[in-house]
């Protein structure tokens, strides 16, 4: 569903010309039905949530439609030590090492153009009764903290008061396998021709929290013969998993690796392992969550990664160390908040009296006041709602206009960071080389869908014996209970007669299109921002009734709340084989993310590497490169 030139300029009519407030702008675009909470508390707020109506469209207005705005006439208001832009877990972080390394006395300007801070790192918030129900809407958790975080990464961690041991303790990993619960797979009506759940999933996978001992998963013969395709489909999958063989003979291991590299996985399940279509469609969204992107956009060696089957009899290399991490090393880092509880904890070591107590546990439940961001008296300032159009180098620092409630403001920094997303970086900085503007163009990053929905009970799941399913073919490729975390005052639903979030992602792609990557996500980015949040709700409470609607699930009655966390610009941009010259990528890093005169750039982008370690240390890095400065 393409944005059309009309549709695009209304919104940017609607936040310039009309000047109106972020809740106004909601409502005069017609969202207004989506605001059940407390419009003054972010969390709380459902609907479309993530890249949120009111904090794209001036973006859009310069990188699409290609506008100039011409603000040299404003004056510059207020003058900072650093003007940082996106706050986000990298602009976040940065601000923390500026204090570290140039003083505490130092004034810092946080701006972001979305009304809550944390970029990709979003908390949800429902009230079900008189309980209060915390989950994710956006990055999750800490991936393989003991093998990827820098030392860098693990001294802010403790800095803020954040503790992985007792994280990972208040994480019950064997809360639903205790439950007997294993996860299944959701076969839709319309296109495997019936509705079909079929639980005892027995396979591992990549960022695993369950144990590998306690998958409560059925022998794999007995799980495929489940499935509704013809006998030999179900024969061709079993001898996948069963009985690989050498699909790659008579190659060397060297020829292989390269095959691997430069081959999709669709492409090998059809060409090499001989699957049929039907067979085929079983795996098409199985890389969805961990890539945003289908089986035909990853190669195959990023498919072992993921622990899919078939290359198991080539006598391959072992994985590299960090693949091998994320199999291995369980995924139980995570707040109830997902991230969102670390940028939370950055934001009250920055501004300490906006969140009240002093432990990781008690941050959890502490509400968070918005009202105490952006006040004079702050050493470091939070200004929400305000997009950047512009940051220019001056003879005395760098001058940044951005935009809040549709009106024009101008700010010095002696030096800025811009921790945002880093496609936009050459729109935003216009004298950025060419070169470095077309390498930053290239990091295009990948939309998704991270929907959670408070539901009145999970008896449904209990059930159907099933805690987190896979859907082939469905539109949610993933729907799961939340996380077992129980940290200090928030705990965890024990029965499975309480009200409980439900995680659900969502990844546009296209199939067999022959796109790139880089085109889907393009493609998928404008039918994410041109889909309205009615078609999302009604695809999600199809989706729904029709998986649990068997065990006694009734969407009308048991859905209490619904909150899409569209990220039309979500996972930064991964490096592939399939698409780039991986020979020429370190360089191409390197030189996306050189300063701009006294302009540094962070974001996980610049190490085009969509997690939290990855912001932390680009943040770190584009600090001390000001820092050299002097």
């Amino acid at each position: 569903m393409p944005i059309t030139r009309r549709d695009f300029l209304n919104g940017v009519a609607l936040t310039v010309a009309a000047g109106l407030t972020p809740l106004e702008l909601l409502q005069a675009a017609g969202h207004a039905t989506m605001l059940d909470g407390d419009a003054q508390y972010p969390p709380a707020l459902m609907g479309l949530r993530g890249n949120h109506p009111g904090s794209f469209e001036n973006a859009h207005a310069l990188g699409r439609e290609h506008e100039n705005f011409n603000f040299d006439a404003l004056p510059v208001e207020e003058h900072y030590d650093l003007v940082i832009v996106g706050g986000g877990i990298s602009g976040l972080a940065a601000a923390c090492f500026w204090q570290q390394v140039a003083g505490k006395d130092k004034k810092i300007l946080i701006v972001d153009n979305h009304d809550d801070f944390g970029g990709h790192a979003k908390r949800n918030e429902f009230s079900v009764g008189k309980k209060t129900l915390i989950g994710y809407g956006g990055s999750e958790s800490f991936q393989s903290p003991a093998n990827n975080f820098s030392p860098v990464a693990n001294k802010l961690l403790q800095d803020v008061g954040i503790s992985v041991v007792k994280m990972k303790q208040c994480f019950d990993q064997n809360f639903y396998p205790d439950q007997n619960l294993s996860r299944g797979v959701f076969f839709d009506k319309k296109n495997f021709g019936e509705t079909r759940i079929v639980s005892g999933d027995p396979g591992r996978a990549v960022s695993d929290d369950i144990p590998p001992d306690r998958l409560n998963g059925r022998n794999i013969e007995d799980f495929i013969n489940d499935f509704p395709l013809a006998e030999g489909d179900k024969q061709a999958l079993i001898d996948l998993h069963v009985r690989p063989k050498d699909y790659l003979q008579p190659m060397s291991v060297d020829e292989k690796t390269e095959w691997l590299d430069t081959h999709s996985y669709r492409e090998f399940l059809l060409k090499k392992v001989g699957l049929s279509e039907m067979a085929v469609l079983y795996f098409q969204q199985r890389t969805n969550d961990f890539f945003a992107i289908g089986i035909e956009g990853i190669s195959c060696n990023d498919a072992r990664a993921c622990a899919l089957p078939g290359m198991e009899a080539m006598q391959l290399p072992p994985l590299e160390e960090e693949a091998q991490a994320d199999l291995d090393e369980p995924y139980t880092y995570h707040f109830p908040d997902g991230n969102a509880g670390l940028t939370r904890l950055l934001v009250r070591h920055l501004i300490p009296e906006a969140l009240a107590g002093s432990t990781m546990e008690d941050s959890l439940t502490s509400r968070l006041d918005y009202s105490r961001l952006d006040r004079q008296e702050n050493n470091t300032r939070l200004r929400l709602n305000s997009i950047v159009v512009n940051a220019v180098n001056s003879d005395d620092g760098v001058v940044v206009t951005y935009l809040n409630a549709g009106k024009p403001h101008r700010v010095r920094g002696r030096s800025a960071i811009m921790a945002c997303y880093n496609m936009m970086i050459p729109f935003l900085v216009p004298e950025t080389p060419k070169p470095q503007q077309e390498y930053l163009r290239m990091n295009v990053k990948a939309p998704l869908v991270y929907t959670n929905v408070a539901i009145k009970n999970w008896s449904s799941f209990k059930a159907l014996g099933i805690h987190e399913f896979y859907c082939p073919a469905a539109p949610y490729s993933r729907v799961k209970l939340d996380y077992p975390v129980s940290m200090g005052d928030y705990q965890h639903p024990k029965n499975d007669d309480e009200p409980m979030v439900l995680h659900m992602v969502y990844v546009p792609t296209w199939p067999g299109s022959n796109l790139t990557a880089r085109e889907q996500f393009r493609r998928g980015r404008a039918y994410l921002l041109g889909t309205s949040f009615d078609t999302h709700e009604a695809m999600i409470r199809d989706q729904l009734q029709e998986m649990l609607g068997g065990a006694g699930f009734d969407h009308q009655r048991d859905i209490v709340g619904i909150t899409v966390n569209r990220w039309a610009h979500g996972y930064a941009y991964y490096a592939s084989p399939l698409f780039d010259d991986l020979d020429k990528m370190p360089e191409i890093i390197k030189e996306a993310r050189k300063p701009v005169g006294r302009i540094a750039i962070a974001n996980s982008d610049s190490d085009w590497s969509a997690y939290a370690h990855a912001a932390i240390d680009q943040a770190w890095r584009a600090v001390n490169e000001l820092q050299a400065m002097g």
